[in-house]
């Protein structure tokens, strides 16, 4: 009975719009690239993980430009106030202006800043291979047509015009450049001193700014920490 009562509450329900994407009813294309214009979730949630585990401080840095880019695109949005096209098209849309498009903004700002960290941070060294440079290029070539694909879900989908994403994409890209050289500037000597901290040493967050390759330092430095212990244990069982 009670849950009779329960089901039979006049109440109007509302979805949890963060990853609320349509497409057209039947489109292939359409649901690929709704798919796709969930990539800042995506990348959001990797970051929370990766700080989790690795707790290093370009990291959190680098998701500190992320969220002030997302609060820069909220300004712009609430100060020109252009709205979105094809008005009525979407059930649930989280915000009703469009100009210009956070998406766009959040991805450009993600790949730029990427590429600049790929060859700016971590190409340090006069010694770089082919294979070593093949994957940055790879890689770079992936993130920023990752970028590009995601803004153009956005105008497919009928959430933003051409323009819209254009002017996300390149205020992403310019504020990926500038939070790029205040970290490289300002932050990144402030780094040991930061790593020095008490709460930081109790939470275990550390820098690894001068260090070229972070993925070849730790994979050298657990290889030969896993040798050394199996030697030792080989002792032991001698």
């Amino acid at each position: 009975m009670a849950v009779v009562e329960q089901c039979s509450i006049a109440a109007q329900w509302r979805p949890v719009s963060l990853t609320h994407v349509e497409y057209p009813a039947g489109d292939i294309s359409g649901q690929l690239l709704a798919y796709l214009s969930l990539g800042p979730i995506f990348i959001l949630i990797s970051f929370v993980t990766l700080i989790t585990f690795k707790r290093e401080l370009h990291t959190i840095s680098f998701l500190g430009g992320l969220v002030i880019n997302e609060g820069v695109n909220w300004v712009i949005k609430n100060i020109i106030r252009e709205p979105r096209p094809c008005e009525g098209t979407h059930t649930i849309i989280t915000t009703e202006y469009g100009l210009p498009s956070s998406h766009s903004q959040f991805m450009w700002f993600f790949s730029v800043y990427s590429f600049l960290f790929l060859y700016l941070r971590m190409h340090q060294t006069n010694n770089a291979r082919f294979l070593d440079l093949l994957w940055r290029h790879i890689l770079s070539v992936c993130l920023l047509t990752g970028a590009f694909l995601v803004s153009y879900s956005r105008v497919y989908l009928m959430y933003h015009t051409w323009s819209q994403v254009a002017y996300g994409g390149v205020a992403g890209s310019f504020l990926a450049v500038a939070w790029f050289a205040f970290t490289q500037e300002f932050l990144t000597p402030l780094f040991p001193r930061i790593a020095a901290w008490p709460i930081s040493e109790f939470f275990l967050i550390r820098d690894t700014s001068l260090i070229p390759n972070i993925l070849w330092f730790e994979y050298t430095v657990t290889r030969a920490e896993a040798r050394n212990r199996q030697r030792k244990l080989g002792t032991k069982i001698q």
